[in-house]
């Protein structure tokens, strides 16, 4: 029993060890970045074709069948042409188009669960083919054949959630044209970073819009711009001090109760 306890303590610690060293890895290399950013402000982002970014792939949906443009002769109208003149809106891949951003959210949520249950069970050998005298030269002498098993077990559990939640984000933000769907749909991506007093704010969106969409102002809506993911954020010492520590959201994780 001894060697099995021991052999069994040996396997935890080894399994502490490994978990230690893999948190020492991936907190180093952050460690080491956040010491040589040490009385910086945070760096701020290149610009770059963001479709030569790691990670970009091209948006592929469900295309309709292509219409081809008739062409009429001696007319100075085209069939493809928006307006008479020509149109000022983005409708080439680098045009830039603005987009309005104007959320306004509010969620409450509230849910409660109670639960129990409660079983019994119990077994016994009063006869069997008289046999049952034989039981006391296999059971010990205290044991009534009569009353083999007898568990009772009982279980409670409730719990209750409340979510409140409310959201307000009013902001203009700038949008290139990174490609045009077979339909005349266009994908949208735009980036926007502000470094103040350290702290690095930023804004990112990406989606599909219809050309139809555009005003004559050349803005979109956010609410008129499929497949929207928009993102809030930030990077910085207050964003930090706002986060938990590595070693409380892995035991946020791995802890089971």
């Amino acid at each position: 029993m001894r060697k099995n306890d021991n052999n069994k303590n040996d396997h935890m610690m080894k399994a502490g060890f490994t978990l230690l060293a893999c948190m020492a890895l991936t907190a180093c290399g952050n460690m080491s970045e956040r010491l040589s950013n040490v009385g910086k402000a945070p760096e701020m982002a290149k610009i770059s074709n963001p479709t030569t970014q790691e990670g970009y792939q091209p948006v592929s949906l469900p295309m309709p069948a292509p219409q081809n443009v008739v062409r009429q002769q001696n007319s100075l109208w085209q069939s493809d042409r928006v307006t008479f003149f020509k149109d000022q809106r983005a409708a080439n891949v680098g045009d830039i188009i603005t987009v309005l951003i104007e959320i306004d959210d509010k969620a409450e949520i509230d849910n409660q669960t109670d639960r129990s249950r409660s079983s019994s069970e119990g077994a016994g050998l009063g006869s069997l083919l008289g046999y049952e005298q034989a039981l006391a030269d296999v059971l010990p002498e205290a044991v009534s054949n009569a009353n083999l098993a007898d568990m009772d077990s009982t279980s409670n559990y409730q719990g209750s959630g409340t979510t409140d939640r409310e959201e307000k984000i009013e902001l203009k933000m700038a949008a290139l044209i990174t490609q045009l769907l077979p339909n005349g749909n266009m994908v949208i991506h735009g980036r926007q970073e502000a470094l103040v007093n350290y702290e690095k704010r930023i804004v990112a969106i990406d989606g599909v819009i219809r050309p139809e969409d555009i005003s004559t102002a050349n803005t979109i809506s956010y609410e008129k711009i499929a497949e929207a993911r928009i993102a809030y954020g930030g990077e910085g010492q207050i964003t930090d001090m706002q986060q938990p520590r590595y070693g409380q959201q892995l035991y946020d994780v791995i802890f089971p109760f």
